[in-house]
């Protein structure tokens, strides 16, 4: 007997790059999830054309025509629910969320975040990691937790920081990282294979997953 796949909404307020690399991930017969909304506080989002093209049901709810953050949440909260979500994955949503919201979702929201946490959370990561010198980049994927970029970490990725390298390129080299992880840590989330200990995400259970965790390219 198989099992439901989970339900999964992405938010998104730009193209959706990493939307993307969820999309085309769950499309394997075995992936645990299914991408059901595609959901942005920006109507004009490009990721918005591409979730169409895929089939993917999409949402647009204009944060600018709320009186304030907490009304808009509220309406985006009816809208996951209407299409009964379980999970949700941030991809480039540039809003800060409220504790209230948070709170609905603990343990079942992720983001990926293009530094390796707890270093440089916040905007202009690569732009402040070269300034800064540093040799190891890369990107994580944590829980969501109302301090921003503060959430247990599931996974992480490094890339080196070369002599002759510019935000822009480091930046791109980053996201060929978050491409791989994100989509693996949402499958390991689905599969309910992660368990959270104080600030430590733990795996538990499913014996590949450890494996597929130290190798999130494969």
């Amino acid at each position: 007997m198989s099992v439901p796949r989970k339900r999964v909404a992405i938010l998104i307020s730009g193209r959706g790059s990493n939307m993307r690399a969820l999309v085309e991930r769950a499309r394997a017969p075995d992936f645990p999830a299914e991408i059901a909304l595609v959901l942005s506080n920006r109507p004009d989002a490009a990721g918005l054309a591409f979730a169409r093209e895929a089939g993917i049901a999409c949402a647009a709810l204009d944060h600018k025509i709320y009186a304030g953050r907490e009304q808009f949440e509220r309406s985006m909260q009816a809208m996951l629910e209407i299409h009964r979500i379980e999970l949700i994955c941030l991809a480039g949503f540039m809003r800060l969320l409220t504790p209230w919201f948070i709170g609905q979702w603990s343990g079942r929201m992720i983001n990926v975040h293009p530094a390796l946490l707890p270093s440089y959370r916040g905007l202009r990561t690569h732009e402040r990691a070269l300034a800064d010198g540093v040799k190891i980049h890369g990107c994580t994927v944590h829980f969501v937790v109302p301090a921003m970029d503060e959430g247990p970490i599931i996974a992480q990725a490094a890339v080196p920081a070369l002599d002759d390298d510019t935000p822009e390129t480091l930046a791109a080299r980053v996201l060929e990282q978050e491409h791989k992880i994100y989509p693996a840590a949402l499958e390991w989330l689905a599969a309910g294979v992660l368990r959270v200990e104080g600030n430590r995400v733990v795996r538990v259970g499913a014996p590949g997953a450890t494996e597929a965790l130290r190798n999130p390219s494969c």
